[in-house]
């Protein structure tokens, strides 16, 4: 979000006496394993998405995991084609981003109508949020639970009859860091005038702390909340972001709930790390698969600080290194992401497994990399994505995970012998047969000459002692490039200090990066980006030479 940053800033004091305080939430047992089972009252309404025994489920009772993004539409509203390429991509949901006229420009029922349409005909479930909350109490110009309930009263018109499609997120991170128990009462209330006015949709509820909860009040006040839902309808939502740093915090804080059967999704989090932290997206992910819960990530592109788009520039061929991540890594979304049976893509009556693709063939093998592809499967329905397995004597994992048939996989060791094989799946998540394997063995090492390349480099932004930079790698051969290194200087004494999409190595003015696993290989005509923290002095003259793999790269 274009405000995402500078919401985080105001969290930097507050998250000082963090540890002090969760240590206090232990003593007094807040923080300890949840015993008490939410539980959908007698008669709860089902109409629709709804939760049953502590899950989201479609009408039909089918489990739906959302594995998708979230989309600036209030900010951007002539980037409708996102929507489009988000599913391409292969999210089976949008939260989308609106205002109800508080801070931001109103979105009216014309046009939230608009965005719903646009989302089932592109077959995404929506999350609607009110995004004028954020950091109430903290931040002046954010508005009140109340209002957002206003506004989405005064949407009832056009949300009737969209609760397979639609789930009303009340407010953004609707409480800063200023009294977060204040949380609590105000969101009962909305939940209540919501279903007071007859909303039968799912309720999402985001956390204080600007939706991080790293004082424990929503996790302590969950059940009571939970409870203040005659529907039993409700899903909880826990933004992560650098308060989530380690594994231990993470998966503590999701266990909370699943163990207490209340239903939770990560409804917003990032990866690439900051001057704040490095929040831990991979843990984040592993989680959420395990634990089979959604999780959306923040945001397809439009951030003032880019390190958070996933797209560049709203272009779905330039994923930044977070967007590769996301969409295309391990447990992200094009290896988990499965489609909501509503559409009919996969009803509960389509029972057909895919036919077993056809057995893999390597190409552009090196010492770290190569790319797999194979005759497609065929469906009575249709093939939505396939899983590259490795395989070990009786064994397997999963390496990568594509939505075509060809995919790169990467981090590999030089000189050793892979067996891989795929899957195909569909829509209603049945699985093919698997297919053929075949062996390949890795390069022993080695650089990759003659490469055609072009960098593009900017000062994304600049403080006192310090700078933000963003590296943009471009193929411009006709063969895909894996197992990069790209060599470059600063010429006034400037350090990386953070690097995400890549690690680097300094020597004085020289730096050499090396990729990341997700920006190893750059497709032919595709482009990577390496994004960085740095510290400088008075002048920050920006690199004018750069060497990938030793090949002198044009620069942009």
């Amino acid at each position: 979000m274009s405000t995402k940053r500078a919401i985080r800033a105001s969290r930097v004091a507050a998250l000082l006496t963090r540890l002090v305080t969760l240590l206090g939430l232990v003593a007094l047992g807040v923080l300890g394993p949840a015993t008490a089972h939410a539980q959908s009252p007698p008669g709860a309404l089902a109409t629709g998405l709804h939760i049953s025994d502590g899950r989201l489920v479609e009408g039909n009772g089918n489990d739906f995991i959302m594995r998708g993004v979230n989309h600036a539409h209030t900010w951007y509203p002539g980037e409708t084609q996102s929507l489009a390429d988000v599913k391409a991509l292969g999210a089976n949901t949008v939260r989308v981003v609106l205002s109800n006229g508080h801070r931001w420009t109103k979105n009216s029922a014309a046009d939230v109508a608009a965005v719903v349409s646009q989302c089932k005909a592109n077959r995404l479930i929506c999350v609607l949020e009110v995004h004028d909350t954020t950091g109430y109490g903290e931040d002046a110009a954010a508005g009140t639970l109340d209002q957002a309930a206003d506004y989405w009263i005064g949407l009832k018109d056009v949300l009737a009859g969209e609760e397979n499609y639609v789930i009303v997120n009340i407010g953004n991170e609707p409480w800063g860091n200023t009294d977060p128990a204040g949380w609590t009462a105000p969101t009962i209330a909305a939940i209540k005038k919501l279903r007071n006015a007859g909303f039968e949709h799912t309720i999402m509820v985001d956390a204080p702390n600007w939706g991080q909860d790293w004082q424990g009040v929503m996790r302590a006040n969950a059940q009571s909340v939970y409870d203040a839902d005659a529907t039993g309808n409700l899903i909880f939502s826990i933004h992560m972001y650098s308060v989530y740093d380690t594994a231990q915090e993470i998966t503590d804080y999701l266990n909370a709930f699943v163990n207490a059967g209340l239903p939770i999704l990560i409804g917003e989090f990032g990866g690439p790390p900051d001057q704040w932290g490095d929040p831990d997206e991979d843990t984040m992910m592993a989680a959420a698969q395990q634990l089979r819960l959604g999780y959306l990530a923040w945001s397809w592109s439009g951030n003032t600080d880019p390190i958070l788009d996933l797209s560049i520039g709203f272009d779905p061929s330039r994923l930044s290194s977070w967007g590769q991540r996301i969409f295309n890594g391990a447990n992200g979304i094009a290896q988990t992401s499965r489609e909501a049976t509503v559409f009919g893509g996969g009803n509960p009556g389509d029972t057909q497994a895919p036919t077993a693709p056809g057995t893999p063939t390597a190409s552009a093998v090196t010492a770290t990399s190569l790319t797999l592809a194979w005759t497609a499967a065929t469906d009575n329905v249709g093939v939505t994505g396939y899983d590259v397995v490795r395989v070990s004597g009786g064994s397997e994992s999963t390496v990568a995970a594509s939505t075509t048939n060809t995919v790169a996989v990467t981090g590999l060791t030089a000189d050793t012998t892979y067996t891989f094989a795929v899957y195909a799946r569909d829509a209603a998540g049945n699985r093919s047969a698997r297919s053929a394997t075949v062996n390949v063995t890795t390069d022993e090492g080695g650089s990759t000459p003659g490469v055609g390349c072009s960098v593009g480099y900017r000062v994304v932004g600049e403080w006192p002692g310090g700078f933000q930079g963003e590296i943009s790698i471009r193929n411009t051969g006709t063969t895909a490039i894996s197992g990069w290194t790209l060599a470059f200087s600063f010429a006034n004494g400037q350090t990386v200090t953070n690097m995400w999409g890549g690690t680097p190595t300094q020597n004085g003015g020289a730096v050499i990066v090396t990729p990341a696993s997700y920006t190893s290989t750059i497709p032919a005509a595709g482009s990577v980006t390496v994004g960085f923290t740095g510290s400088k002095g008075a002048t920050n003259t920006a690199p004018t030479a750069f060497r990938l793999n030793g090949s002198t790269c044009a620069t942009t």
